[in-house]
């Protein structure tokens, strides 16, 4: 089942106007230049809306079920990727994958969070939202990384840790703190990739890196607009203004100097040419690791750190 947002409704409209005089035409009626006329309208409507999508809209968008997961760019970046579970502590947590395999030729560390692509998938890696052995299982990840001198590949794509009584129960606050402690000590290159949703703590626990990208359609911000409108007007109905003055889009934290550069999407999202998205991706993170590859241990943990440090500061 094919999903389409709302403000998509003309656009989809167009295309399955497209399909329609395409399967006429294959009974022989001769229909090039309607098909031509309509494919020119639907190409043109795409462009105009997706060149100046709302943040209320691009919060749709990095959160569209077909938008590549962590596994679509761990399956197409990634060979002999070798999965490691658990967390030494507690148990394994599926929101949170990663292990070692190699990148365009080089061993690696990767780590993501994982939404999953239908409803057994979601409820399996608990939409994405890692409890307390998650960000352990990171912290293992990122230490074996430092022993080994292997860079850090970390895709984030979550609406936040998760709130449970539970979790909280087995120290979800401390295992955050530790997790972003762990990317600020690796003396390894360490890349980010905010692939769709970048949500608080949740999202910087693996975040804190050397080089932080966003997609182009993707929002990274310390709550959620609906736990935003929730706290500040008591209903998440006004998720919209909350969107707004979250300034969470990759244009905004770019402007505010959170994160270093934007990758733009095939035009209409990254749910509409998935492969060729992951590709591009690629494409940043070998010429980040590339460029910090240059760099010794220590001078990137020093670099890292003050980044982080400088962000709001004023003089």
């Amino acid at each position: 089942m094919v999903y389409h947002l709302e403000f998509e409704k003309q656009i989809v409209e167009l295309e399955a106007k497209v399909m329609e005089i395409q399967s006429m035409e294959k009974g022989g009626v001769n229909l090039k230049d309607e098909l031509a006329r309509i494919r020119e309208k639907a190409d043109r409507i795409l462009v105009q809306t997706y060149s100046k999508l709302t943040p209320e809209q691009k919060v749709q968008v990095a959160r569209h079920p077909d938008r590549p997961h962590f596994v679509d760019y761990m399956k197409r970046l990634i060979q002999d990727f070798t999965p490691l579970a658990g967390d030494r502590f507690f148990g394994e947590d599926a929101a949170i994958s990663g292990g070692l395999g190699r990148f365009r030729g080089q061993s690696c560390v990767i780590i993501g969070q994982e939404k999953g692509h239908d409803t057994t998938s979601r409820i399996m890696h608990n939409f994405g939202m890692a409890k307390p052995e998650g960000y352990r299982k990171a912290q293992r990840l990122m230490a074996l990384a430092h022993q080994f001198k292997l860079p850090i590949i970390t895709l984030v794509d979550t609406a936040g840790a998760y709130p449970g009584v539970e979790a909280e129960e087995r120290g979800q606050s401390e295992a955050i703190a530790k997790s972003i402690e762990s990317c600020l000590r690796a003396e390894t290159p360490l890349v980010s990739v905010v692939i769709g949703e970048g949500g608080s703590g949740g999202a910087i626990a693996i975040a804190a890196a050397d080089r932080v990208f966003m997609l182009e359609h993707a929002i990274y911000s310390v709550i959620s607009p609906e736990g935003c409108a929730s706290i500040l007007w008591r209903s998440s109905e006004f998720a919209k203004d909350a969107a707004r003055a979250l300034k969470l889009t990759a244009q905004d934290l770019k402007q505010l100097g959170i994160i270093d550069a934007i990758i733009e999407e095939p035009m209409g999202g990254a749910h509409r040419e998935p492969e060729r998205t992951i590709d591009v991706v690629g494409d940043y993170i070998e010429k980040a690791i590339n460029e910090l590859g240059t760099l010794d241990g220590p001078t990137l943990k020093i670099r890292r750190r003050q980044k982080f440090l400088e962000m709001g500061h004023t003089v």
